[in-house]
This record gives structure tokens, C-alpha cells and sequence, in this order.
């Protein structure tokens, strides 16, 4: 019998209101020193929702208020599909945020987005989420740092 390795899914979340944008500067694993959206790893059993909800209070403290599926990203490396990513937007949240020792969140206006302090893929399919349009990208990276190929369509709006 063959045991065949499934791709990890993921979430990112995104508040969005007045603006700005909330990031997180990633301080530890995957991803340290990128500012990215808030999210992780879905865990078995769980929903995409939930998993975005579970992340969003692990690592900023508070809770987001009602999600919106925004898109999906596959992201390979070296060739292999490593990874499956759910984003979701909201424009609210509940309590207080606070600094983890995941991360730190903070706002940026939407004209200061610091791209060059993000994932290179960030670039190519971020004003479609900021537009607030549904989207599909696929990125193949060389270990973790160049992109070699890419493509993000833009999905058909209810």
C-alpha cells in the first residue's frame, strides 16, 4: 500500500473597515518576520470557519466577527503541493487585541500595505481581496523564497 501525503489546509482572516487592514508580524515558526493575515492550520474535525475563529483567538486574542470566504490558494514548493489556504475577510471583531507570542497585530492603511514584508505572493492576489472580489491562485515557489510560476483568476461573484 502506497500512503499518499495530503496537502495541509490552512485560513487566513482578514479584518478590513475604515481603511485599514489588520496584519500580524509573524514573531516564531512558519513565516517568521512576514506580516501576513491572522490563521493557521485546520485541524481534523474541524471547519474552515472554525479554524479561522479558533486562530484568529489564539494568536491576536480576540474574536472575528462574521466571516466571508474570500478565496483559495495552493502554494507549492519545490515542485510538491504544500499547501491549501481559505481566505476569509470580516469588518469586525470582538474584545481586545493583544500582542501573542505568535504575533503582533497591527493596522495599515490600504495605500501602506508593506508588501516588501510580505510573502512575494501577497503582491499578485491582495487587490483582489482588497476589491473584495472571490479569487483562485496557484504558486509554485523555489524553497519558500522565489516564485517561479504563478496564475490567481478572479471567481465569479454571486
Amino acid at each position: 500500500m502506497v500512503a499518499l501525503l495530503q496537502p495541509r489546509v490552512f485560513t487566513l482572516a482578514y479584518v478590513i473597515r475604515d481603511g485599514k487592514i489588520l496584519l500580524i508580524h509573524k514573531k516564531r515558526g512558519f513565516g517568521k518576520g512576514y506580516y501576513n493575515g491572522v490563521g493557521g492550520k485546520v485541524h481534523a474535525g474541524e471547519t474552515l470557519e472554525d479554524a479561522a475563529i479558533r486562530e484568529f483567538r489564539e494568536e491576536v486574542c480576540a474574536s472575528p466577527g462574521p466571516l466571508e470566504w474570500r478565496g483559495v490558494l495552493e502554494f507549492y514548493n519545490n515542485g510538491s503541493l504544500e499547501m491549501i489556504v481559505h481566505v476569509f475577510v470580516t469588518g469586525s471583531y470582538t474584545g481586545k487585541l493583544c500582542e501573542t507570542e505568535e504575533a503582533r497585530p497591527q493596522w495599515f492603511g490600504i495605500d501602506d500595505i508593506p508588501y516588501d514584508k510580505m510573502w512575494a505572493d501577497d503582491r499578485h492576489w491582495f487587490p483582489l481581496l482588497l476589491s473584495g472580489q472571490k479569487f483562485y491562485g496557484r504558486f509554485w515557489f523555489r524553497d519558500w523564497k522565489e516564485i517561479e510560476n504563478y496564475f490567481v483568476y478572479k471567481l465569479q461573484n454571486p
